[in-house]
């Protein structure tokens, strides 16, 4: 056997079930071991897209994904991608061919590249460590890193070698328990506590939300969310929903109110404290990451405690034994708390008209429309606020935010790979039209997977951020901001089915798209009004 077809097999036979890319010369033979082998390849339009299905996949299956690619240009071509998988520290092993003679044209540093880019990189060193080296990047991704794995070409086509045998996986190195005490004793001494759940409490799911809901109900903390674990704690009668630039009013005014936060799995960045503002000075802040690199690395925290969130929770919870506080836990809070907690409770003045939508009106008839079992993934620029917010979630698997790198033109791929972790439920795709332009090759997988996908395009004919930036300063945007086009005559050329919003009249297609069969994908161009910049825009850009 040689040296492609036994990676292929031996990543197959550990647990590999789907590889995502795109199949040239330097990759064939590796790819077609890993479906001989049992795995399913899924291939895209674009190894860009292919490199963003295969962390969308990890982030809300949960298992490693595996991105195969073409030496060169097909590396290079999944770049945003895989930045976006390792700001994300996304379990994801990227299978990269490699031409590793200076002189040829394919050539580039590869490790110099990965490194670039936050992600770790192996090379299979000779024929006879081939499935070793291989077997080693795998276990770095299962420990939630994102791993480029250098496959050079002349090894590739050489045997295997007798000594090629799966080595014994090795568990991960022993981290000595952390002093959970003073978190106890912060917990004891609050009176009115909020605790922030990131992505690193997302990554351990079901789990985490056990854990950190004894631990608050115990202390009478209020439970928040970054906007990348949202969902995770959904249906909690205590859940504030997003903390940050997407909060409602009452969420930011209950933070503020804090006279604790504790961040777990959570860096506390721009973002999630609105540059800081949202937290009280006088509160204290404790910090919980399986990173110790990451404790105060956006702002100073009062303490920091290097542990796995959900351990560090059950401990927690051990320490204080049979004490119990109430905290901010009140029934007129539970009760302001249901009948405010959700932007769509919060009172706005409708700005439909003269042929387009308000994208909240928009966002909340969707979130009526549809099944509450549902995956929404969400594309980056002006709109991102609207589906985030007013589309509800069944739990921290039912959303993908691809945010981590802040580029636009993933969502539409996040969508794909996210309803194939996730086939039982409708996957959803909010793009803005910018992105969805950028992206709009993957319609051909969408629809030769036979997904049942409804693509949500808010379009606003412009690239909305800047127009938004920019145009209160009376600066030209002609640079940003285009010509109305079709995007369901668009969609529909790719074999979707394709419908134009102007008004909530227009939604009775998705209705009876959703009656069945939904044999193929349904792309919604919205015409969303553009008077106004989001209010999440609004903070982030201009301090309002």
């Amino acid at each position: 056997m040689l040296v492609a077809s036994a990676v292929g097999e031996a990543l197959a036979r550990s647990g590999v079930e789907i590889a995502f890319g795109l199949v040239g010369s330097g990759n064939f033979h590796l790819t077609n071991a890993l479906v001989a082998a049992g795995a399913r390849f899924v291939p895209a339009a674009h190894e860009g897209g292919a490199a963003t299905m295969a962390d969308a996949y990890a982030r809300v299956s949960g298992k490693v994904a595996v991105l195969s690619v073409h030496q060169g240009p097909g590396v290079t071509n999944a770049l945003t991608g895989i930045t976006e998988a390792a700001k994300s520290r996304t379990p994801m092993l990227v299978l990269a061919a490699e031409a590793t003679a200076p002189h040829s044209n394919f050539h580039i540093d590869l490790a110099g590249l990965a490194s670039a880019l936050g992600a770790e990189y192996v090379r299979v060193r000779a024929a006879g460590t081939a499935v070793g080296d291989a077997l080693a990047a795998y276990r770095a991704a299962e420990r939630g890193r994102t791993v480029v794995l250098g496959l050079p070409l002349d090894l590739q086509a050489m045997p295997a070698g007798a000594d090629a045998v799966e080595e014994p996986a090795a568990g991960p190195p022993g981290v000595a328990e952390p002093d959970v005490g003073p978190l106890a004793e912060a917990l004891r001494a609050a009176r009115r506590p909020v605790f922030v759940a990131g992505r690193g409490a997302a990554r351990r799911g079901a789990a985490a939300r056990a854990a950190l809901t004894r631990l608050a109900g115990r202390g009478g903390a209020l439970l928040a969310v970054s906007a990348a674990a949202k969902g995770l704690f959904a249906g909690d009668p205590w859940y504030l929903d997003v903390c940050g630039g997407f909060a409602t009013p009452l969420t930011a005014e209950l933070v503020r109110g804090s006279d604790l936060v504790v961040a777990w799995g959570s860096t506390l960045n721009m973002w999630t404290t609105r540059h800081g503002r949202l937290i009280s000075p006088e509160a204290r802040v404790i910090q919980v990451d399986v990173d110790p690199a990451a404790l105060g690395r956006h702002r100073p925290v009062d303490l920091g405690i290097a542990g796995d969130v959900v351990a560090v929770a059950e401990a927690a919870l051990a320490h204080l034994g049979d004490a119990r506080t109430t905290g901010w836990r009140e029934p007129a809070l539970r009760e302001r708390i249901a009948a405010e907690g959700r932007w769509r409770d919060v009172s706005y003045v409708d700005d439909s008209g003269g042929g387009r939508i308000d994208p909240r009106t928009l966002s909340i008839a969707l979130d009526d429309l549809l099944p509450e079992q549902r995956t929404v993934a969400v594309d980056s620029g002006n709109f991102m606020g609207y589906p985030s917010m007013y589309l509800s979630v069944p739990d921290v698997a039912g959303f993908c935010f691809t945010q981590a790198y802040q580029s636009i033109g993933l969502g539409l791929a996040s969508a794909i790979g996210a309803a194939l972790a996730r086939p039982d439920r409708l996957p959803v795709a909010a793009l803005g039209d910018g992105g969805f332009l950028m992206s709009v090759a993957e319609l051909t997988t969408a629809v030769r997977l036979g997904l049942p996908l409804l693509v949500v395009v808010y379009n606003d004919a412009a690239y909305g951020a800047e127009v938004h930036h920019f145009g209160p300063d009376g600066h030209p945007l002609g640079t940003v901001t285009f010509p109305d086009t079709d995007l369901a005559a668009i969609a529909r050329g790719f074999g979707c089915a394709g419908m134009t919003v102007r008004g909530p009249a227009d939604l009775a297609g998705v209705r009876e798209w959703l009656a069945g069969p939904r044999d193929r994908p349904l792309l919604v161009d919205a015409k969303v009004t553009a008077a106004r910049g989001s209010w999440w825009l609004e903070e982030a850009f201009r301090g309002h």
